[in-house]
């Protein structure tokens, strides 16, 4: 069932350093996919979605903000406001948590890096925080893995329940009380988290997972751009 009006405020965290991608690019979410920047998809599925009215980005500094600037529909939102982003990410997740407006009901965040998330599953992923106060897009691990101990003649392996295992993607979302109150907690105790399930998991927090029918990997190194140029020719077909 769809929603009378949009409803959410999706963070997107375009201010990463990238370090991973070397000399290829000196920024990778304005890395250009098939003639688009790979932010720009990103941008473009929010806007197309139907729950999501507000988008705040977190961005590196001035120059990349000008860029992005160019990047954002002049439809589709009804406020795209900015933040600066900080050392680490939850200090950029704060900084763009601190620019939601007061009426802001649910938060989407979402790494700029990932362009391949469509606007049925962010309005699935909306949806289902709405009603249970967290949700992310996820993927079922399907490698056998293993838990290793060294030893001095090698690794010791202990084979892991894989049955149990998901891998988180984005976006993810959150009632705004929720979310803001985790990461208010995980500052305060000086924690540092690598996604944003992370900062409400030690309240049990049960969350709703969503699986999609497609990939939506993280552009991470210069090996994942002809696998990104191949989805988004996929994606157009």
């Amino acid at each position: 069932m769809n929603d009378p009006s949009p409803f959410a405020t999706a963070i997107l965290l375009a201010g990463g350093s990238g370090s991973r991608m070397g000399e290829n690019t000196e920024d990778k979410v304005l890395l250009p996919i098939r003639g688009k920047p790979v932010l720009q998809y990103s941008i473009e599925s929010f806007a197309r979605s139907n729950s999501v009215d507000s988008l705040v980005i977190v961005f590196r500094n001035e120059a990349q903000k000008k860029t992005i600037e160019r990047l954002v529909p002049r439809t589709g939102f009804r406020i795209v406001d900015w933040a600066k982003g900080g050392a680490k990410r939850q200090d950029s997740v704060w900084a763009g948590l601190s620019r939601l407006e007061p009426d802001c009901e649910v938060v989407l965040i979402h790494d700029g890096a990932r362009p391949f998330a469509q606007p049925h599953s962010i309005d699935t992923v909306a949806r289902a925080a709405r009603k249970g106060g967290a949700s992310s897009i996820a993927r079922r691990v399907t490698d056998t893995l293993k838990e290793i101990e060294y030893s001095k003649n090698g690794y010791v392996l202990q084979t892991v329940d894989r049955s149990r295992i998901w891998a988180m993607e984005t976006p993810q979302g959150f009632r705004k009380a929720l979310i803001v109150k985790g990461y208010r907690d995980t500052i305060a105790e000086g924690n540092e988290i690598t996604d944003d399930l992370s900062a409400v998991e030690s309240n049990k927090q049960p969350v709703a997972l969503i699986e999609t029918d497609y990939l939506n990997p993280k552009l991470t190194t210069p090996d994942d751009i002809p696998l990104f140029e191949h989805l988004v020719e996929r994606l157009a077909e």
